[in-house]
C-alpha cells in the first residue's frame, strides 16, 4: 500500500473519530433534552417496531399452542385466500368508500373553521366557540354511539321528532343501508373537527401581519386576503397533514364502527377493521386477518410515496 494511501485512510478515520467525539459532546451538552425523548422513543419500539415482528403470522398456518417458530409456513396462501374470499372485496369497497368520504368531506372542515374562527375578534366568544368545539375530540366512541342512538332514534330522537313535524316518516338512520355511512361521516366530522383545527390556527398565527397590512392599504378585500395570502401561507402544512391522512386512508375507525354497526348494515358498514375482529378474533383466524392487515398497511406506504413525490414535483416539501 502506498505511504499517500495510508495517509488518506488515517486522514478519515481522524475526521471520523473527530466526527464522533462532536457527536457525543453534543449529547453531553444536551443530555436532559435527550433524556426527554427517551420516553417516546421507548413507547415507539416496544409497542409499534417489536410487534412488527408478528407479521410473519401471515405467511404461518400460525397455531397459539406452536408459536411462530414452530407454526407449518403456508407462504401466499392466505393472501389468495383473501382475495379468493367473496366477502373481502364488499369490506374493502365499504373502507374505501367510508374513507373517501371522510377525507372528502371531512379534510376541508378543520381548515374552515380554523379560518372562520381566527376572524373572531371577540376573545370571550371565541374561547366560547373552541371549547365546544373541541369538547367532542375528548370523548369516547362508546359516549359518543349513546349519544347518537339517543339523537338518532326513530320514535324518540329529536331528529326524527323534527322530521316527524315537517311531515315526513321517521328515518331509521343506523338500521339504514342507505343512511349509514352519511351517520359515520357525519359524527367523524362532529368529534374531530374542531381538534383539527388547532394546527391550522397555530399555521395562520405564524402568517406575518405585515402581509394584511400591504394587502388592506391595495384595497384587497377579506375574501383576496384569504386566497392571496392565507391559504397559500397554510399550504405547507395542509401537505403535510394530507400526505399523513393519506397514510391511513383505510383505518376508518373500529371504535366508531363497533359501536354504531348492527348485521342490518354489514352490507354498507363492514369495514376491514370490524372485519379483522370477527373473523381474527371471534373465529380464531389469526394468520388470515394478519395477511388482511398487512394488505392494508401496504397500501397505505403505497398512496402515501405516490403522494409525497406528486408533493415535492408540485413544489411542496413533503414529508421526507
Amino acid at each position: 500500500m502506498a505511504a499517500a494511501d495510508f495517509v488518506g485512510i488515517k486522514g478519515e478515520d481522524g475526521l471520523t473519530v473527530m466526527q464522533g467525539k462532536k457527536r457525543f459532546r453534543a449529547i453531553r451538552s444536551y443530555w436532559d433534552l435527550y433524556l426527554i425523548m427517551l420516553p417516546g422513543i421507548l413507547y415507539f419500539l416496544v409497542y409499534k417496531y417489536l410487534p412488527m415482528w408478528g407479521v410473519v403470522i401471515a405467511f404461518q398456518n400460525y397455531s397459539v399452542f406452536s408459536g411462530i417458530w414452530g407454526s407449518e409456513w403456508v407462504g401466499w396462501l392466505h393472501f389468495k385466500n383473501m382475495f379468493m374470499a367473496d366477502d373481502f372485496y364488499t369490506i374493502f369497497r365499504n373502507t374505501l368508500l367510508i374513507s373517501i368520504y371522510k377525507l372528502i368531506w371531512g379534510f376541508p372542515g378543520p381548515i374552515i373553521l380554523a379560518i372562520m374562527l381566527n376572524e373572531i375578534r371577540h376573545m370571550l366568544y371565541k374561547r366560547s366557540i373552541q371549547t365546544l368545539v373541541y369538547l367532542p375530540h375528548f370523548l369516547s366512541w362508546i359516549i359518543l354511539g349513546g349519544i347518537m342512538v339517543n339523537v338518532l332514534s326513530p320514535s324518540s330522537g329529536i331528529v326524527n321528532k323534527l322530521i316527524t313535524m315537517l311531515g315526513f316518516e321517521p328515518i331509521f338512520f343506523l338500521t339504514s343501508a342507505d343512511w349509514f355511512r352519511t351517520v359515520i361521516v357525519a359524527s367523524d366530522i362532529w368529534k374531530e373537527v374542531g381538534w383539527g383545527a388547532i394546527i391550522y390556527l397555530a399555521a395562520i398565527a405564524g402568517i406575518d401581519p405585515k402581509l394584511y397590512e400591504a394587502a388592506v392599504v391595495d384595497g384587497a378585500s377579506k375574501w383576496k386576503q384569504l386566497i392571496h395570502i392565507t391559504l397559500p401561507s397554510m399550504m405547507s402544512v395542509i401537505v403535510i397533514l394530507f400526505l399523513l391522512r393519506l397514510g391511513h386512508v383505510l383505518d376508518v375507525g373500529f371504535e366508531q364502527i363497533f359501536v354504531l354497526y348492527n348485521s342490518l348494515v354489514y352490507e354498507v358498514g363492514d369495514v376491514i377493521e370490524t372485519y379483522v375482529y370477527r373473523v381474527g378474533i371471534q373465529q380464531a383466524k389469526f394468520s388470515f386477518t394478519t395477511a388482511v392487515g398487512l394488505f392494508k398497511a401496504v397500501i397505505g406506504l403505497i398512496l402515501v410515496t405516490l403522494a409525497n413525490k406528486g408533493a415535492k414535483k408540485l413544489g411542496q416539501e413533503g414529508i421526507w
